[in-house]
């Protein structure tokens, strides 16, 4: 698999991040493909890891290619002055047009893996801004300003608004055009219909951060191909919904 660098230089180097692969090896399953392990073999030499996506996020990824610019930018990450922007495709339409969810998160006491909204927890903002709604969907703008473990989907379920396709903090549902058109029929070729959207409706497509030599940088990934499906075929559907 050949990733898609979005930025680079003699110290940092970005990839826009496919969905469905791990930044870093599956401890179970150290043969799997990985992010880091894919750059370091396209590079041929040595990548350190800055931050992490979810292994079904697509987007902004960054990396450092010598220990003092891993360092400084893990630094950076860790002082919260990283500007993480996501765009999310969520379920429901919300009341408000954008607000702050300040819910603190832990790690669920029996379940692994996952992580719960409770007064225990550690502080998490997250910010949102609707950029678009339809009858039954929501495309939203989020910008967190702290880093806990899966902030966005947490803080999503906790307003009732959970991230489309999330298996963990949702139903799981893949996104089909069947849920939102009308009359929708199969075409002679299809045995049946294929989703346009099977994993976390979730993307990281900006990241702000001050580069080695003091200049602010900002990286970019457009939406991908399936989450932009799913929002043409709304744009498309929502003409013959009153709302």
């Amino acid at each position: 698999m050949k990733l898609e660098i979005l930025y680079e230089d003699a110290h940092l180097i970005a990839v826009n991040k496919p969905a469905g692969i791990p930044v870093i090896p599956d401890r179970f399953n150290t043969d799997a493909p990985s992010v880091n392990k894919l750059l370091e073999a396209a590079t041929g030499s040595r990548i350190w890891v800055i931050h992490r996506l979810d292994r079904d996020t697509s987007g902004v990824l960054l990396f450092a290619k010598d220990e003092l610019a891993h360092k400084k930018l893990s630094l950076q990450f860790q002082e919260h002055s990283v500007g993480k922007f996501y765009a999310g495709l969520v379920n429901g339409r919300l009341a408000k047009e954008s607000g702050r969810i300040e819910s603190p998160i832990a790690e669920h006491p029996t379940i692994k893996g996952k992580m719960i909204v409770t007064k225990s927890g550690k502080p998490s903002v997250t910010d949102y801004r609707v950029v678009s709604q339809w009858p039954l969907h929501s495309l939203l703008q989020f910008q967190i300003h702290t880093g806990r473990t899966h902030q966005i989907r947490v803080h999503m379920q906790s307003i009732g608004h959970p991230i489309v396709a999330d298996n963990l903090y949702g139903d799981g549902e893949p996104f089909r055009l069947s849920a939102i058109k009308k009359k929708y029929k199969l075409s002679l070729k299809e045995e049946e219909e294929r989703p346009l959207l099977s994993r976390l409706a979730l993307h990281a497509y900006r990241l702000i951060f001050e580069d080695m030599e003091g200049r602010e940088r900002m990286i970019e990934a457009p939406l991908p191909k399936d989450i932009n499906a799913c929002v043409q075929q709304l744009n498309k559907q929502q003409s013959k919904h009153t709302f």
